[in-house]
């Protein structure tokens, strides 16, 4: 924490008095800033504990921003530490706002609020990829049910290679029936791939607290191109968050096969974090389980 002081009080050309550490990811942190007289800056630092990450965020968010009606964060500066160990930090705007999480006081605010978020996401999922596909740092030209059977064939040669004991044999069971019956669960899919957030949450949605106005989205996830479903699989847990899954639905339907795909992709979303992080959410995994079983034939 004190190494990171003082490379941004170098960096900004002011003594910081302090870190608040906000967020904590496995890799990443975000912390505000505070002046000598404990005044907090109009940025935030974001610390990355693996190499080109912080560039990869700072790409992503220009591109969204650059055909978004929702603001999101300005990214200031990226820092490159030479330091051990070894780190990169993103400079980025600091956002008001409270999550959407929050109720909103009226329920005819929360329809506002949801039409809102609605056409935010349509702005980017209008934007065609004109045949690309992938996160940021390895797009290519390939159709998404193909682009995706070799992410899936990825993650389980990985999974077999690091055998993690945080996965039990009945979940690796499941992952290897979804992973024989990918075929038969793509089947009826014909959406192309465009431009997604990649980390949709209402906690990474921003509002007034006082009017319950959209503000801002933050924290996009590392997928550039994809279809709009794969960019809507991560609402559906209950509550306020399938209510705005299926807000945005009643606009833009996707194809049916959607009802099922979404556990498959929240499946495979869990053991690719248990990879690269070593945390692994089991009971969102097994309600992805419980939900797919069905239509594994």
């Amino acid at each position: 924490m004190e190494q990171l002081r003082s490379e941004l009080s170098l960096v900004l050309g002011e003594t910081l008095s302090r870190l608040e550490c906000i967020s904590e990811q496995p890799w990443s942190s975000l912390y505000s800033l505070y002046d000598q007289q404990g005044h907090s800056f109009p940025l935030v630092a974001k610390y990355f504990n693996v190499k080109g990450i912080a560039a990869q965020e700072a790409y992503k968010l220009s591109m969204l921003a650059r055909d978004s009606t929702v603001r999101l964060p300005t990214v200031y500066g990226l820092i490159v530490s030479q330091q051990p160990p070894q780190h990169e930090v993103l400079l980025i705007e600091r956002m008001g706002g409270v999550s959407v999480e929050a109720p909103t006081r009226t329920p005819q605010r929360w329809l506002q609020l949801q039409d809102q978020i609605v056409a935010a996401l349509l702005a980017w999922h209008r934007i065609d990829s004109h045949g690309l596909v992938g996160s940021v740092d390895s797009t290519q030209e390939n159709s998404w049910v193909s682009w995706y059977a070799q992410r899936v064939e990825v993650i389980w040669s990985t999974l077999n290679f690091m055998r993690p004991d945080g996965l039990s044999m009945e979940q690796r069971r499941v992952l290897y029936r979804s992973r024989e019956n990918l075929g038969n669960l793509l089947a009826d899919f014909n959406d192309p791939c465009v431009l997604v957030h990649g980390n949709l949450s209402l906690g990474n949605m921003l509002k007034e607290a006082w009017s319950d106005q959209l503000l801002s989205m933050i924290n996009p996830g590392m997928m550039l191109w994809a279809p709009r479903e794969y960019d809507l699989f991560r609402l559906c847990e209950e509550g306020l968050s399938e209510s705005l899954l299926y807000h945005y639905l009643k606009q833009a339907p996707v194809a049916d096969g959607f009802v099922a795909r979404r556990w498959l992709y929240t499946l495979w979303d869990e053991a690719d974090r248990l990879i690269h992080t070593g945390q692994f959410d089991s009971s969102r995994f097994e309600r992805a389980a419980a939900s797919l079983i069905p239509w594994l034939s």
